[in-house]
Protein backbone atom coordinates (compact mmCIF):
# COMPACT_ATOMS: atom_id res chain seq x y z
CA UNK A 1 0.00 0.00 0.00
CA UNK A 2 1.41 3.61 -1.11
CA UNK A 3 2.44 6.11 1.86
CA UNK A 4 0.19 8.96 1.30
CA UNK A 5 2.04 12.57 0.82
CA UNK A 6 1.18 15.45 3.28
CA UNK A 7 1.80 18.86 1.50
CA UNK A 8 2.18 21.78 3.39
CA UNK A 9 2.78 25.15 1.76
CA UNK A 10 3.61 28.75 2.86
CA UNK A 11 3.61 32.15 0.56
CA UNK A 12 5.83 35.07 2.17
CA UNK A 13 5.62 37.81 -0.54
CA UNK A 14 8.04 35.94 -3.14
CA UNK A 15 9.07 33.51 -1.53
CA UNK A 16 7.29 29.82 -1.71
CA UNK A 17 7.92 27.46 0.39
CA UNK A 18 6.44 23.65 -0.12
CA UNK A 19 6.84 21.09 1.96
CA UNK A 20 5.80 17.36 0.91
CA UNK A 21 6.28 14.39 3.62
CA UNK A 22 5.08 11.09 5.10
CA UNK A 23 4.64 10.00 7.96
CA UNK A 24 7.43 8.35 8.23
CA UNK A 25 9.63 11.29 7.36
CA UNK A 26 7.88 13.72 10.06
CA UNK A 27 11.06 14.65 12.02
CA UNK A 28 13.11 15.09 9.42
CA UNK A 29 10.35 17.51 7.95
CA UNK A 30 10.85 19.43 11.73
CA UNK A 31 14.42 19.64 11.44
CA UNK A 32 14.28 21.35 8.32
CA UNK A 33 11.80 24.00 9.75
CA UNK A 34 14.22 25.10 12.44
CA UNK A 35 17.28 24.87 9.54
CA UNK A 36 15.11 27.33 7.38
CA UNK A 37 14.13 29.88 10.43
CA UNK A 38 17.62 29.73 11.37
CA UNK A 39 19.00 30.91 7.97
CA UNK A 40 19.35 34.52 7.32
CA UNK A 41 18.91 34.32 3.49
CA UNK A 42 15.65 33.46 3.90
CA UNK A 43 12.07 35.02 5.14
CA UNK A 44 11.22 31.95 7.24
CA UNK A 45 10.83 33.45 10.30
CA UNK A 46 10.95 30.83 13.96
CA UNK A 47 7.51 32.17 14.09
CA UNK A 48 6.82 30.59 10.94
CA UNK A 49 8.51 27.58 11.55
CA UNK A 50 6.41 27.21 15.01
CA UNK A 51 3.35 27.51 12.65
CA UNK A 52 4.31 25.05 10.68
CA UNK A 53 5.64 22.55 12.79
CA UNK A 54 2.35 21.94 14.77
CA UNK A 55 0.44 21.60 11.18
CA UNK A 56 3.15 18.98 10.57
CA UNK A 57 1.85 16.92 14.07
CA UNK A 58 -1.54 17.86 13.04
CA UNK A 59 -1.68 15.53 9.69
CA UNK A 60 -0.21 12.90 12.24
CA UNK A 61 -3.13 10.25 11.38
CA UNK A 62 -4.70 8.98 14.78
CA UNK A 63 -3.43 5.30 15.08
CA UNK A 64 -6.45 2.92 14.73
CA UNK A 65 -7.73 0.93 18.39
CA UNK A 66 -9.85 -2.20 17.37
CA UNK A 67 -13.16 -1.66 18.66
CA UNK A 68 -14.26 -4.54 21.29
CA UNK A 69 -17.03 -6.72 19.65
CA UNK A 70 -20.15 -5.45 21.40
CA UNK A 71 -21.38 -6.69 25.26
CA UNK A 72 -24.06 -9.42 24.96
CA UNK A 73 -27.59 -6.67 26.22
CA UNK A 74 -28.63 -9.65 27.74
CA UNK A 75 -27.15 -10.31 31.08
CA UNK A 76 -27.15 -14.08 31.73
CA UNK A 77 -28.68 -13.87 35.45
CA UNK A 78 -30.01 -16.91 36.42
CA UNK A 79 -33.79 -17.30 36.00
CA UNK A 80 -36.18 -16.59 39.41
CA UNK A 81 -37.33 -20.46 38.30
CA UNK A 82 -33.89 -21.38 39.39
CA UNK A 83 -34.30 -19.67 42.93
CA UNK A 84 -37.88 -21.27 43.65
CA UNK A 85 -38.44 -23.86 41.03
CA UNK A 86 -40.71 -24.55 39.03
Amino acid sequence: MAEDINVLALVKGEERYLFLFNDSRRADTLRVLGRFASNPELSFTWYDAAVMSQKVRATRKPKTVPTPPPASKRLNNPSVTDFYGD
